[in-house]
C-alpha cells in the first residue's frame, strides 16, 4: 500500500509546553515517521503513513495536546509522501517575519514538587528544578523560537546528565529550556544589607528561614523581580517593612505553604481554590475570617486578604513546614513607592538596602520582570485586578485579522498592546507613568514586544489627555516614523475593551456604564460617572454624574474629606461643623478651600463616581485622607453590612444624574446615629439601583439590552454584584470583563480595538 503523507502547521502557545515530545510520542503510538520542529510562528510536522493512521494522529492532536499548550490552528494539506525511516525532533527554523505566542511563567508543577522534597532524587532541596510542565518561560526569553541559546539560561551549560534529559524526547525534561540541577544550573546565595556574603545554596535557604522567623525583612529574588518578605505573624515586623518601605496603609500580598493554611484565615470558594492551585497561582482576594491570627497590619481597614501559593521552587523550600518557622510570609513587591519591581541584584542592592535586613540572591537573571497577577471572584468566576505574571504575554484572541497598531495606554495601572493578525498582544503590568523609572520600563518593553511578536505598527493609539507622558510618546515616535494617530476617548476605550472581550461585533452599538476615578473628555473636563452608548465607530454620552468641582485638580484625590466638602457645596448643601470632613480640615483649609470654591481658583470640573465614592467615604467619617489609590472607597465596601437592603433617593434629569438627594439621605442617617455599615450599604445600593434605572431608560429609548460594565469602580465587588443581580433580574444581558481587569489595565485593548477598527475602514 502507497504511503500517504501530510504537512502540518500548528499556530498557538506550542513552545516550551511539551508539544514536540507529545508529538514524538503521538507518532510512535500510531506507528507513523516524519518529523516535527519548531518555527518562529508554530510547530510544523511532516508525516507519512497509512491513512487511517494518519487520520487518527490528526485527530488526536488537538484532544491530547499537553495541558500548558493552548492551540489556535491547525493548518493540514497532504503533500508528495517522501522516505523516512523513523520520527525525529528536528533543529528549530526561524523566518525574521514569523512570529509565535509565547507561553508565560508556570508555576511549580506536582512531579518536579515530588522530586523538590525527594532525598533520593539528584535534584532535592534544588531551588531552580523545573521541567517542560512547569517554570519560567516569559522572564527569561530573549527571542523566538523558544530555545536555550536564546533564553537567559544560555550560559549555563548543561552536565552530562541534565543533557541526556534534554535530548531525550521521552523525558519530561525534553528541551526544557530552563532545565539545570545542581551541578550546572543556577546558584542561590544569601548577602546582609552591606553586600557581605553569609551563606551560600541550601545553607543560604536555612539561614533565610531563621532570619525571617526572627522577625527580619528580606529580599527575595524570584521568578519576575524582588519580593520584599518577614513573617506575617509578626507585628513588629510588618509595621517594620510598612515604615521602612512608607507604605502606611496599602495591603501586603500574602503567601501560605499550602491551601490548608490559607484556609485558617480566608474563605475559599471552589473558584478561588481553582485560581490558587492554577499553574498561573495568582494573588487572589478572599474574604477574611472573623478570627484571625495574623496582624492587622497586613491589610488594615480591608475584609479581604490576598494570598497567593508558593509558584517557584525556592518559594516552596523557604515555607516549609517546620515547627518554629512562619507559615504565612508577606511577600510584597520588592520596589520603591511607584517605581518598577526590581529583577537586578546590583540594582536591588543598592535601592532596597535601607529597608532589607538581608538578601537571598541567584545568578539566574530575569530578562523580563513581572509582577504577580491578582485576582478576585466576582459572581462566581474569576475577575482580573492585575494581569501580569502567569498570564502576560498570551496574546486576546479577537474574531477579525487586526492591522499591526500599537496603543500605548493610560497614565495609570498603564499597560500596552500590539495587535497583528487575529492577536492582541497585551503587555503585563507596567505602572504609574509618572514615574521616570516606569516611563523607561515602558519604552523597554514596547521595543521588546515588537520585536518579540515581529510588529511594526502601522498606526498608534493614545490618549485623547494630552498631558499624558504616553501621549507624548505616541506623537514624538509617531512624527518620527511618519505614522497615523488615533487619539481615544479614554472611557470610549473601556467600553471597547470590554465589548471586545465579550466577541461583540465593533460596529454593533452597546450601552456602557463607565465608572471610575478619572478620564480627560472631550469637553476638557474630568470624565468618570459615565454612560456611553457606542462601538469602536464613536459614542455618544448619554448620561453622566452632575459635575461638581475639583478643588486643586488631582490635590483633591488624596484628601476626600476636601472633595466631601466640594460636593455638598456643588448642590447647595452647607458645611455643619459636626461633619467628619468639617472637622478633619483646620479653620485655614476650610476657609481656603471655601474661597477656592467660591472664586473657582484650580477648580477644574469632574463627574467622576470614584470621587462620589470618596466624598460618601468622608462623609461618613471612614477615612479623610488616603495614602494609596481607592483606599477610601476599598475601606468604604469593607464596612458595609451585607444585609441591609435599603438605598437612598436621587434624581436623573435629562443628561444629568443629580445625587444631592443621596447626599441629603447620608447625612440625614448620620443625625440620626444610623450604623456606618448601614449608610455605606445603603449607599451601594443606590448606585445599584441608579445604574439599573439608567439600564430601563436606555432600554427604552435605544432598544438596548446588552449593558456593558467597565472602569476602576467596578473593581468593587459588593456593587458589582448588586448591580449584575439588579440587570438581570430585568431581563438585561450585563458584560463584565473576564480576561482584563475593568481598572486602566484594560484601555490599551481598547484603545487598539477602536484604531484597528478606524484604520481598516480607512484604508477600503
Amino acid at each position: 500500500m502507497t504511503p500517504s503523507a501530510f504537512h502540518i502547521h500548528i499556530t498557538g502557545i506550542v513552545q516550551g509546553v511539551g508539544f514536540r515530545p507529545f508529538v514524538y510520542t503521538l507518532a510512535d503510538k500510531h506507528q507513523l515517521n516524519g518529523w516535527v520542529r519548531n518555527s518562529a510562528n508554530g510547530v510544523d510536522i511532516e508525516i507519512v503513513g497509512s491513512k487511517k493512521a494518519l487520520q487518527a494522529f490528526i485527530e488526536e492532536l488537538p484532544i491530547s495536546a499537553p495541558p500548558l499548550s493552548q492551540i489556535d490552528s491547525i493548518e493540514t494539506r497532504e503533500i508528495k509522501a517522501q522516505e523516512f525511516s523513523d520520527f525525529r525532533i528536528v533543529q528549530s527554523k526561524n523566518k525574521a517575519t514569523d512570529f509565535i505566542p509565547i507561553s508565560p511563567d508556570i508555576a511549580i508543577c506536582d512531579q518536579c514538587h515530588e522530586e523538590l522534597f525527594d532525598p533520593q532524587d539528584r535534584r532535592y532541596r534544588y531551588p531552580f528544578i523545573n521541567c517542560t510542565n512547569c517554570g519560567p518561560r516569559f522572564t527569561i526569553t530573549k527571542d523566538i523560537p523558544y530555545d536555550r541559546p536564546k533564553t537567559t539560561m544560555a550560559s549555563f551549560e548543561l552536565c552530562p546528565d541534565c543533557r541526556e534529559e534534554y535530548e531525550n524526547p521521552l523525558d519530561r525534561r525534553f528541551h526544557a529550556q530552563p532545565v539545570a540541577c545542581p551541578v550546572c544550573g543556577p546558584q542561590v546565595w544569601i548577602e546582609d544589607n552591606i553586600g557581605n556574603s553569609v551563606g551560600r545554596e541550601d545553607e543560604a535557604i536555612q539561614m533565610a528561614r531563621h532570619l525571617l522567623a526572627e522577625g527580619k525583612i528580606l529580599a527575595i529574588k524570584g521568578l519576575g523581580g524582588f519580593h520584599l518578605a518577614c513573617d506575617a505573624a509578626n507585628r513588629e515586623a510588618v509595621a517594620q517593612l510598612r515604615d521602612r518601605k512608607h507604605r502606611p496603609a496599602k495591603p501586603f500580598a500574602l503567601m501560605a505553604v499550602d491551601l490548608e493554611t490559607i484556609r485558617k484565615f480566608v474563605t475559599v470558594s471552589e473558584t478561588a481554590e481553582s485560581l490558587l492551585k492554577s499553574p498561573q497561582t495568582p494573588i487572589v482576594l478572599l474574604p477574611k475570617k472573623a478570627e484571625v491570627h495574623l496582624t492587622q497590619q497586613v491589610a488594615p481597614g480591608q475584609s479581604t486578604l490576598g494570598f497567593m501559593l508558593p509558584y517557584t521552587p525556592l518559594h516552596q523550600l523557604l515555607l516549609q513546614h517546620e515547627q518554629g518557622y512562619p507559615e504565612v510570609l508577606v511577600m510584597t513587591s520588592g520596589n520603591l513607592s511607584e517605581e518598577p519591581i526590581l529583577h537586578e541584584n546590583q540594582a536591588a542592592l543598592e535601592k532596597l538596602s535601607h529597608i532589607a535586613d538581608a538578601f537571598l540572591l541567584h545568578n539566574r537573571p530575569i530578562h523580563r520582570r513581572i509582577d504577580d497577577s491578582v485576582f478576585n471572584v466576582v459572581d462566581g468566576k474569576p475577575y482580573p485586578s492585575r494581569r501580569a505574571r502567569g498570564y502576560a504575554p498570551n496574546p486576546i484572541r479577537v474574531s477579525q485579522p487586526l492591522p499591526q497598531i500599537l496603543a500605548v495606554g493610560p497614565q495609570m495601572k498603564n499597560t500596552f498592546c500590539l495587535t497583528r493578525e487575529k492577536y492582541a498582544f497585551l503587555s503585563h503590568y507596567i505602572g504609574e507613568m509618572e514615574n521616570w523609572e516606569t516611563y523607561q520600563d515602558f519604552q523597554k518593553a514596547v521595543r521588546d514586544y515588537e520585536r518579540l511578536f515581529r510588529i511594526k505598527p502601522s498606526a498608534i493609539a493614545y490618549d485623547l489627555h494630552p498631558d499624558y507622558t504616553t501621549t507624548k510618546y505616541a506623537m514624538n515616535r509617531a512624527e518620527a516614523e511618519g505614522l497615523p494617530t488615533y487619539a481615544i476617548q479614554h472611557h470610549h476605550a473601556h467600553l471597547a475593551a470590554v465589548m471586545a472581550e465579550n466577541k461583540v461585533p465593533p460596529d454593533q452599538a452597546t450601552a456602557g456604564l463607565i465608572f471610575d476615578g478619572t478620564g480627560y473628555g472631550t469637553d476638557r473636563t474630568i470624565w468618570g460617572g459615565e454612560v456611553l452608548i457606542g462601538s469602536a465607530e464613536g459614542f455618544t454620552r448619554a448620561y453622566h454624574l452632575k459635575p461638581v468641582p475639583l478643588p486643586g485638580g488631582d490635590a483633591s484625590i488624596l484628601k476626600p474629606a476636601r472633595m466631601a466638602l466640594s460636593t455638598l457645596w456643588a448642590s447647595g448643601i452647607p458645611w455643619k461643623e459636626h461633619l467628619a470632613p468639617v472637622q478633619a480640615l483646620s479653620n485655614s483649609e476650610l476657609r481656603v478651600l471655601n474661597e477656592q470654591l467660591e472664586k473657582k481658583i484650580n477648580t477644574p470640573m469632574t463627574s467622576s463616581m470614584g470621587r462620589l465614592f470618596d466624598s460618601a467615604a468622608a462623609l461618613i467619617g471612614i477615612r479623610e485622607s488616603i495614602t494609596y489609590e481607592a483606599q477610601a472607597a476599598i475601606e468604604l465596601e469593607a464596612l458595609a453590612d451585607r444585609n441591609e437592603m435599603g438605598y437612598y433617593p436621587w434624581e436623573i434629569d435629562e443628561q444629568l444624574i443629580d445625587v444631592k438627594a443621596v447626599l441629603l439621605g447620608i447625612l440625614a442617617d448620620l443625625s440620626k446615629n444610623v450604623a456606618s455599615p448601614v449608610i455605606s450599604a445603603r449607599f451601594h445600593n443606590t448606585i445599584a439601583q441608579i445604574s439599573l434605572q439608567i439600564a430601563q431608560k436606555i432600554r427604552r429609548d435605544h432598544d438596548l439590552d446588552q449593558i456593558a460594565l467597565s472602569g476602576g469602580v467596578w473593581q468593587n465587588k459588593m456593587l458589582l454584584e448588586k448591580t449584575l443581580d439588579l440587570l438581570r433580574s430585568e431581563g438585561f444581558k450585563p458584560l463584565i470583563h473576564k480576561q482584563l481587569p475593568p481598572n486602566d489595565g484594560c484601555v490599551a485593548f481598547g484603545q487598539a480595538m477602536i484604531a484597528a477598527y478606524k484604520y481598516t475602514v480607512n484604508k477600503e
